[in-house]
């Protein structure tokens, strides 16, 4: 039986795949003993979000998708049988259970968990190793000094630090952490809402690529390096991308939530290569974002202009 080719053309076209792969290729077949993953790319509040009454999160009221959580990246090293987490979220049980199952580990609990700062969103999953759940034992958290001092004195923090559920390991700005001989890490401090820590991204530095992780700073120029000479060093950069533009926060006071535009960004640096713009992958989505819609004109946007879109399940080998 003959089809006609009209049918044929608009099947191969539905079979193409996605502009960025969820495993980035490799060319050292031991790079793949060390690789990260996303482990979520939302805002705080995830998704669907408390109170929200818009189109976006109704659908996820309904019917919950498992893959919207909040923004973490796990790190494993198969051949030392370690593993850690960039950001301890609300979303911290099942993050953990994945990283957990990626790593083909026995312990539930990652061999360190770093923190970039006292937000919502980024340590209030270290509720679920005290007591009152999992009453986990000596579980390294990795802290800039003012992060560390808001959970030593301030319950019910203060209590996993007292009960020994964490053991705080101190970091400094632009000082390497080695975490295995193939892998170390570097916190960068970066401007943003700091009431209550200090704010770090970090390098993570693996044997074969280097990857810039900054999901929350305010305006990029408030920084006292540059993203474009940072993204011209890396392999790969997650990046602030928390709103699209300021028609998502019209009823908020725009202070108050400082955070760079993504087109705002794009504009910023589309001077860079094609090479160099391709490593961009916008993370830490809010609700309202229609970057959390893969098929949404914004993210065509994105794509067109030659950056990506960060999404859950992503491995990079490093």
């Amino acid at each position: 039986m003959r089809f006609p080719f009209h049918i044929i053309f608009i099947f191969l076209l539905s079979c193409k795949p996605p502009s960025h792969s969820d495993v980035e290729p490799s060319h050292d077949k031991e790079s793949a003993d060390v690789f990260l993953t996303v482990l979520g790319t939302l805002q705080d509040g995830g998704m669907p979000h408390a109170g929200c009454n818009k189109s976006c999160c109704k659908k996820y009221f309904e019917q919950p998708d498992a893959t919207k959580m909040v923004t973490c990246l796990g790190i494993v090293d198969l051949k030392n049988k370690k593993k850690w987490m960039i950001e301890a979220t609300p979303d911290f049980a099942r993050q953990m259970k994945r990283l957990k199952q990626m790593a083909g580990s026995d312990s539930e609990t990652p061999d360190g968990i770093f923190i970039t700062h006292a937000h919502l969103g980024h340590y209030s999953g270290l509720m679920y190793l005290g007591r009152e759940a999992m009453n986990s034992k000596a579980v390294r958290v990795y802290v800039m000094p003012r992060m560390k001092n808001f959970l030593e004195n301030n319950g019910p923090w203060s209590q996993l630090v007292s009960l020994k559920n964490i053991e705080l390991e101190s970091m400094e700005d632009n000082r390497e952490i080695v975490l295995s001989p193939k892998l170390k890490l570097v916190p960068l401090l970066v401007p943003h809402r700091d009431e209550f820590s200090e704010t770090v991204g970090f390098l993570i530095q693996g044997q074969n690529k280097k990857v810039l992780f900054v999901p929350d700073i305010n305006k990029w120029k408030l920084w006292n390096r540059h993203l474009d000479s940072l993204v011209k060093e890396v392999d790969l950069a997650f990046i602030d991308g928390t709103f699209y533009d300021e028609a998502e926060i019209n009823h908020r006071n725009i202070s108050e939530i400082p955070h760079p535009f993504v087109i705002e960004t794009l504009e910023l640096l589309k001077t860079l290569s094609t090479r160099d713009k391709s490593k961009i992958r916008f993370i830490h989505f809010n609700h309202t974002n229609p970057l959390n819609d893969s098929i949404s004109n914004e993210s065509g946007t994105v794509i067109k202009n030659g950056f990506g879109v960060a999404h859950w399940g992503m491995k990079i080998n490093l």
